[in-house]
């Protein structure tokens, strides 16, 4: 079985589901800055959707996420399993958590904005809410001068 696939049968959590949201908004142009990392380790550390997951796990589960992003059909199947594994109340949180980590660094570029909008499908989220969502992280990241 190779690494990919191994991270595909294994039983992937709630909280790691929301961390390979995380992990897949980070990595979406080819590379996770160490500013986007910092912010899943904080926002794992203190918000209430991550109460009992240990952040030390953090790292290990990004490589179990980018192991399923190098195989064939990789996002897709990152995807799938997000969908799968979060129940329906959360998706809100879980493209929140992304909108998060695409802004940690005050820019959004293209393949981050086509993740969040392959995000929005997969998951159902209605326009609306995708709406409100990008809106209040515009509103909280917006400088003074």
């Amino acid at each position: 079985m190779v690494q990919g696939q191994e991270a595909m049968a294994k039983e992937v959590t709630v909280h790691e589901a929301l961390i390979y949201v995380m992990v897949m908004i980070s990595a979406a142009d080819g590379k996770m800055p160490e500013i986007e990392l910092k912010r899943i380790t904080r926002l794992a550390s203190f918000l209430p959707v991550f109460e009992g997951f240990d952040p030390e796990r953090i790292i290990p589960i990004a490589r179990d996420v980018q192991a399923i992003l190098a195989g064939p059909e990789g996002m897709d199947i990152a995807l799938e399993i997000v969908k799968d594994v979060l129940p329906h109340r959360l998706h809100d949180t879980a493209y929140s958590l992304a909108v998060e980590i695409a802004t940690a660094d005050l820019h959004l570029d293209a393949t981050e904005i086509r993740f969040l909008q392959m995000l929005r499908a997969r998951i159902e989220l209605d326009k609306l809410t995708a709406a409100a969502i990008e809106r209040s992280a515009i509103a909280r990241f917006r400088r003074a001068g």
